[in-house]
């Protein structure tokens, strides 16, 4: 009998991961962040935090489709919802957010992470 070992990195691609993880070292994203230009929102996604350009947006979008897609690959194989799949990634990538950067709060407002740690729904945990 033959088996078959997945290094994690191809566990990660199928997952969708590894391009979603890809997305997020863009320059353009890296750039963006600093600048408070974007942030973590509780529903795992990443959100435009005021205007920004066509260009801006368009990254975002593409960064939050490859995370949906990783959310349903995860989600079918654990058997969760995508939506709880999305909150509890929401939860941790806002708890990883570093001091500096926007995120959404329960309240629904963006916040700047100062050197505490970031109010998130009282769901996370």
């Amino acid at each position: 009998m033959t088996r078959i070992f997945f290094t994690p990195i191809v566990l990660l691609a199928a997952a969708g991961l590894a391009t979603a993880a890809q997305a997020q070292r863009d320059p353009a994203y890296a750039a963006a962040r600093a600048a408070g230009q974007v942030g973590e929102q509780p529903d795992g996604y990443l959100g435009v935090v005021a205007g920004g350009s066509g260009d801006l947006q368009r990254l975002v979008n593409s960064i939050n489709i490859q995370r949906k897609a990783a959310y349903t690959a995860k989600a079918q194989a654990s058997g969760a919802t995508v939506e709880q799949m999305a909150f509890t990634s929401g939860c941790n990538l806002i708890a990883q957010t570093s001091a500096g950067e926007k995120y959404k709060g329960p309240d629904g407002s963006w916040h700047t992470r100062t050197g505490g740690a970031p109010t998130r729904d009282g769901r996370c945990v």
